[in-house]
Parts: C-alpha cells; sequence; structure tokens
C-alpha cells in the first residue's frame, strides 16, 4: 500500500475503469495512458469476473499504479482489495459497511463511499471512510437508472461532511464547469476517460477543465 492515505489532491481526476469503452486497448495501456496524462487515481470496477480473476487484474494494474505513485481503489470487493494488495475500497450504498470494512481492514485502508444524500454522507464520515463520491451529477451512459443530484445537492454533501468529495456522473470537459464551486475536490470520469480515442489527450483536457472548477 501506498504510505500515506488518500488526500485531496489524489482525488482530482479519479479514473474509474470500463472495459467495454476501450477501443480495443489493453486495460493495463489505457490505464497508464490515463495516468499519463493526468489521472491521479484509478478504481478497478468489474461487475462480471470472478473473484480470483479480479484480485489477477487489479494486480496488473497495481503494478502500473506503483511506478507512478497513483492509488488503486477496487469497486464494492473489499476482500478482494485486501489480497491483491491494492490500496482500498469504495463501496456503495447496498455495499458491506463501512464501519465493518473499517473494523477489518484497519486504519491504513482507503475507504470510500457512495452518498446521494447529507444523511447518508454525513453515516460514512461517522463510520470510517476516507472519502465520498458524489453524484450522478449528469446523466451517466455506463449508469443509465443511477439516481440523478443536482449542483445544490453535490454543495450541500460537499459541506456538511469534512471528508473530501469527488463528483461522477456522466461528467466530460464540456459540462464540469456546471459544477463549479460546489465544494468538491475533484471528479471522476468513466467513458470521458476510456472511451477516448486518445486517453492521454483525453484526460489532458478534463484535467485542466476539472482544474477550474475547483
Amino acid at each position: 500500500m501506498i504510505d500515506l492515505k488518500i488526500e485531496k489532491k489524489d482525488l482530482l481526476l479519479y479514473a474509474v475503469t470500463e472495459r467495454s469503452c476501450l477501443r480495443g486497448k489493453s486495460l493495463e495501456e489505457a490505464v497508464e495512458q490515463a495516468i499519463l496524462g493526468g489521472v491521479t487515481c484509478v478504481q478497478l470496477r468489474e461487475k462480471n469476473i470472478s473473484q480470483d480473476e479480479l484480485i489477477e487484474e487489479a494486480k496488473k494494474l497495481l503494478a502500473i499504479c506503483r511506478k507512478y505513485n497513483v492509488p488503486l481503489i477496487i469497486n464494492d470487493d473489499y476482500e478482494a482489495a485486501l489480497k491483491s494488495g491494492a490500496d482500498g475500497v469504495h463501496v456503495g450504498i447496498e455495499d458491506a459497511p463501512v464501519a465493518e470494512i473499517r473494523r477489518i481492514a484497519g486504519e491504513s485502508f482507503i475507504i470510500g463511499a457512495t452518498a446521494k444524500t447529507v444523511e447518508q454522507a454525513r453515516l460514512a464520515e461517522a463510520s470510517g471512510a476516507d472519502y465520498l463520491g458524489v453524484g450522478a451529477v449528469f446523466p451517466s451512459p455506463t449508469k443509465t437508472n443511477a439516481i440523478r443530484i443536482t449542483p445544490q445537492q453535490l454543495s450541500e454533501i460537499c459541506g456538511c461532511v469534512t471528508l473530501p468529495a469527488v463528483a461522477i456522473g456522466g461528467i466530460t470537459a464540456e459540462n464540469v464547469r456546471e459544477i463549479k464551486g460546489c465544494g468538491h475536490s475533484g471528479i471522476a470520469a468513466v467513458s470521458a476517460i476510456f472511451g477516448a480515442e486518445d486517453v492521454r489527450a483525453a484526460v489532458q483536457e478534463l484535467c485542466s477543465a476539472v482544474k477550474d472548477t475547483l
């Protein structure tokens, strides 16, 4: 694991993987190009593979993330995160409780939690989460059934806790300015990164746009 737990600067541009977007690239190639473009944190999200396969994929990405000192977070499966040596896990509302993961994984393990309401954000903070994922702030091509939140709600959620928060959901370099000044530490993106023909160039553009919103 990395020496320090996650910091605000690590959340500036948080990439969430999606194989279906890759346009023929390998996941490892796309992740490395994303980091070279300016991605500051990587989340491995795989919904349709076994835990053993997830652990193996995590180990491959971990080698790349270590090379550039970028945290690797696993979506949902904290056991796979622990077994692979990843830096942490991100859990949704219906996944294992943050407090339970903290008890099992210890204090050095990074735990991110999804929050769509002020109440959920406060519970995540009280339970020991390290950061929040807040959204969906725009319609998401990868989660078509995601509950939308307004910029005002994003601002309220970010402002009700001391935890850093990433905004997520359909964010692009073109629309990210609509959430300017909402109190987020950065944004998470899926298709805007991994669906790009030139991942590195797309990330550079997105990174520049995000900085203008903070």
